[in-house]
């Protein structure tokens, strides 16, 4: 896949047009609204071409897993990695930088989502990359990276991850980095800015850097990278000192304190917390090697290990090098991307409730298959979700095949609502793993009565007003999109009316948008959010004459595209005129279907023209083309293509469009 050259959001990758003017079996364009004898004939032919293709995507081993694409500062940062501790191989380094040449737009600059503008950051990394792969700075393509970073401010500018890789070998000094001391472990969990304030994701990436940024380590340079600064000689000049009443002023005082406890820590003291963070994060390493099955933490782990004297022969050395390539695509063109993540949990259960959604019979060997796997996978000890809920026992899933550490509420909700569409031979051991699932989400409610992803009352403003953290999301509070799975989820266990689900259902009213949507935050964006709250509040048993949901219903149909779908770009983070705005997508499509399908919709213009677009994009594999991004893992700052997005969704909304809405039928 290659990004527009342009930064445009409007480009139609040529695949998706070419399965337009080719394809004669299917109906005329979106847009044109066929009767609906011919559409519902139409939509039931390509839900069964779309499950064909899904189900021989399976593993034998029961479950489903696409690529998982971000941007290609993972790839610098592997070969940063590799380079680091002197085991970067040319093969390596020549498939890497094969993906990262391709990824370079028209005006050199790279971009972190699919026809988005370049980004800073993740242009100077991928020039580093380039130029430990040989490529020489004179040569047009570098040449042209180079010139667009220093008119925007060069290395300077970046964010402070792009500057401690820089600061790995002496490309930028330790001295002008925020101090991110050990020290840091020490403090109680009731203490402001402890690290479990932090989301998992931050904290798995922050106690192995503050043993970085203790050791300051510096390797060689093998060359030069001047080029990328506005003025070499001032790579850095001094910034004044923000007013001490607000927030930056203070961090900024606070992390000049830092800096004078760096030069007189004891020794003692500062021994005893890199010790603390070795042991804490040995403890986290998962039985794969990795550590959270995500990579920043497990490259960063691998690092901080390494200094504190693991040599790479060490178990847990090998074990989390070994990981760390098997987050590696590699492609038919010998071309290698790096996935942050891998998502088989997800993936499994969003294909398992598509295709039974679709009309495969509950007790089809690939659903017996898919529920014996994820019943495997269910996390049965505590991790440190335990810290703010110690007397909670465990359960529930994460996102990965390995990752007992961190279960989330999101997985596993999805993961209920997929095991009750099966007929599985063990019904005693299905319902053992339910219970535990159901009693583990509950427990994991947040004061004001929604759920976050990986911890409960995840929600202190300081961690994201740290320099250090400049990054994403830190934390990890409640969101619509995750409460509305755990809202869908108890009602279809029976619980609508249960105190605890109400108070969800309240919550889940009272962030409505006034126009209508629900803000999305592990997917793009408001048709995400959207797609996720209408299809719990009809599992929960609100009319679809419920003022929330007509004002849903009549925002997805006033941003429904021309051509008959749906997009939203990922720019509507930042920019409101972007909201329910962009290029129509298979997954964005299926989402507004798939909500409006659920207020009870299914007759209406706007989803006879969003199915008829469906069908009409269809690939002849079945699948659909889908290069644009609508995952989410920061808003805005980091992006993720899920490969099978684009199949499970458009496969759940013709589904239920042919066989009815679950939620709807078990009202019914």
């Amino acid at each position: 896949m290659t990004a527009t050259t342009d930064g445009s959001a409007g480009a139609v990758s040529p695949r998706t047009a070419a399965a337009n003017e080719t394809t004669d079996t299917l109906p005329p364009p979106a847009g044109t609204v066929t009767g609906p004898e011919r559409l519902d004939a139409t939509a039931a032919r390509a839900a069964a071409r779309a499950a064909e293709h899904l189900l021989a995507r399976q593993d034998p081993a029961g479950w489903w897993k696409g690529d998982l694409e971000t941007n290609v500062t993972m790839d610098a940062e592997d070969l940063l990695l590799r380079r680091f501790l002197g085991i970067l191989d040319p093969d390596t380094t020549r498939a890497a930088a094969l993906h990262i040449r391709r990824e370079q737009r028209e005006d050199g600059a790279w971009a972190t989502f699919y026809g988005g503008p370049g980004e800073l950051s993740a242009t100077v990394e991928a020039y580093v990359a380039l130029r430990l792969a040989g490529d020489p700075p004179d040569a047009p393509h570098m040449a042209r990276a180079s010139a667009w970073v220093r008119a925007r401010g060069g290395i300077a500018a970046t964010r402070v991850f792009t500057r401690i890789w820089l600061a790995l070998f002496g490309w930028w000094r330790w001295d002008d980095l925020p101090e991110l001391p050990p020290e840091l472990l020490f403090l109680p969990k009731w203490f402001p800015l402890n690290i479990y304030d932090f989301g998992c994701w931050a904290r798995q990436t922050i106690v192995p850097l503050t043993v970085v940024s203790a050791k300051r380590p510096v390797r060689p340079a093998p060359f030069p990278l001047d080029e990328l600064h506005t003025d070499p000689a001032r790579p850095n000049p001094p910034r004044p000192l923000a007013p001490v009443t607000g927030w930056d002023g203070i961090f900024q005082r606070l992390d000049k304190a830092l800096r004078l406890y760096h030069r007189v820590a004891p020794r003692p003291v500062r021994g005893a917390a890199m010790n603390l963070a070795a042991r804490w994060i040995v403890e986290r390493q998962e039985n794969d090697g990795c550590w959270g099955g995500i990579q920043p933490p497990a490259v960063y782990s691998v690092i901080a290990l390494h200094l504190l004297g693991y040599d790479l022969e060490h178990p847990v050395m090998r074990a989390g090098l070994e990981s760390l390539d098997r987050f590696a695509v590699r492609r038919g063109d010998g071309s290698r991307m790096v996935e942050a993540c891998q998502s088989p949990v997800w993936d499994t259960c969003l294909a398992t409730i598509a295709l039974a959604d679709a009309g495969l019979a509950p007790d089809h060997p690939a659903l017996v298959k898919a529920v014996d796997w994820m019943l495997g996978e269910e996390v049965t000890r505590s991790g440190d979700w335990a810290v703010r809920r110690p007397e909670l026992p465990p359960g529930g899933w994460a996102f990965e095949f390995h990752n007992d550490n961190y279960p989330d509420t999101d997985d596993t909700a999805e993961v209920l609502l997929a095991l009750r569409r099966v007929r599985h031979p063990e019904p005693a051991r299905l319902e053992a793993s339910v219970a535990r699932g159901v009693r583990w989400t509950l427990g994991m409610q947040s004061r004001n009565g929604a759920w976050g992803a990986f911890d409960a009352d995840n929600t202190s403003a300081l961690p994201n007003k740290l320099p250090f953290c400049d990054f994403g999301e830190v934390i990890d509070p409640p969101s619509a999109d995750v409460t509305a799975h755990v809202v869908e989820m108890l009602a279809h266990e029976g619980l609508a009316h249960d105190p605890r689900t109400r108070r969800g259902i309240e919550w889940l009213l009272s962030e409505q948008e006034p126009n209508g949507a629900w803000f999305g935050r592990w997917g793009v964006n408001h048709v995400y959010g959207t797609g996720s709250v209408l299809p719990a509040l009809a599992a929960a048993g609100l009319p679809s004459s419920h003022p929330a949901v007509r004002r849903a219903v009549a925002w997805l149909g006033s941003v429904q595209n021309e051509d008959g779908g749906w997009g939203e770009d990922l720019r509507s983070y930042r920019d409101p005129e972007w909201i329910g705005h962009g290029v129509s997508t298979a997954s964005q499509t299926a989402w507004a279907l798939i909500a409006l399908l659920a207020a009870g919709e299914r007759e209406s213009e706007a989803v006879r023209r969003g199915v008829a677009w469906l069908a009409a994009t269809q690939l002849p594999d079945g699948s659909w083309d889908e290069p644009y991004f609508t995952g989410t893992g920061f808003p805005w700052d980091f992006s993720i293509n899920y490969h099978l997005y684009r199949l499970v969704f458009p496969l759940t909304a013709l589904g239920r469009y042919v066989y009815g809405d679950p939620a709807l039928l078990r009202e019914g």
